[in-house]
């Protein structure tokens, strides 16, 4: 295998820390370039080729953030993407070739929590991936929200309806958390990406909205019928704290 592995870090500490990258792409040059950056960001980088090797990295040390290409050799992206989400909320910034929806929203729904579409600012990716890893670190204000049955422990990170643990990406949370917060009024997208995504300018409305779309999936299939996520047309989304038919 070709793969290197670039491990670096800057003298001066950035502004989340000496965290782990790891970078899967299958061009070597833009490896390389992707790396640097990264490098010179501060941030330790461990570089691979295949989606295969990515999985293997991933179960062997401990990972901060996956930037993920989506067209891979072996085993493509969006399969790297299904398998890291079942054993690791890890966060997954996915990369495509080009702005094509259908790519991003299938990468989004499988639980990625970004995307940049190639070619990019080096500057927007150093930001995009700062960003994913201050959210990883950031604690929620609040201990805990209940509403019904509905039980959000912030402090511990989950989310319970009737007892039964909700299975959530950390993304799906932190939204489940700000949408919650602020029960009864009407968030606006770019609200929401700022307080989720952590982006004044950076994120688009796809990133809410397929992640509200997620969000409301998991709370049916947990067995809520009640719709505590609506759309506010025009605006963006508000969460019920008393559900119509409670």
């Amino acid at each position: 295998m070709d793969d290197a592995t670039d491990a670096g870090q800057s003298a001066a500490a950035s502004e989340v820390g000496p965290c782990r990258v790891l970078v899967v792409e299958d061009d070597a040059a833009l490896r390389e370039t992707l790396s640097l950056l990264l490098v010179r960001a501060g941030l330790e980088v461990t570089s691979v080729r295949d989606g295969v090797a990515a999985l293997e990295a991933e179960a062997g040390g401990a990972v901060d953030l996956v930037l993920l290409d989506l067209m891979l050799p072996e085993l493509d992206g969006f399969e790297v993407c299904r398998r890291l989400r079942v054993r690791s909320a890890v966060p997954i910034v996915v990369l495509t070739a080009r702005d094509d929806t259908a790519d991003i929203v299938r990468g989004l729904e499988l639980g990625a929590d970004d995307y940049l579409t190639k070619p990019f600012e080096p500057v927007e990716l150093v930001a995009r991936v700062r960003a994913a890893l201050r959210r990883r670190e950031a604690t929620p204000l609040p201990a805990g929200l209940r509403f019904g049955d509905l039980d959000i422990d912030v402090a511990g990170q989950q989310a319970f309806l009737g007892g039964a643990r909700i299975d959530l990406t950390a993304t799906e949370f932190r939204l489940l958390v700000e949408l919650a917060r602020h029960a009864g009024q009407a968030m606006e997208r770019p609200a929401l990406l700022r307080m989720v995504w952590g982006y004044d300018y950076l994120g688009d409305s796809r990133l809410v909205d397929m992640a509200v779309l997620r969000l409301r999936q998991k709370l049916m299939a947990a067995g809520d019928s009640e719709h505590r996520v609506e759309t506010v047309r025009g605006v963006g989304y508000r969460f019920e704290a008393a559900p119509p038919g409670r």
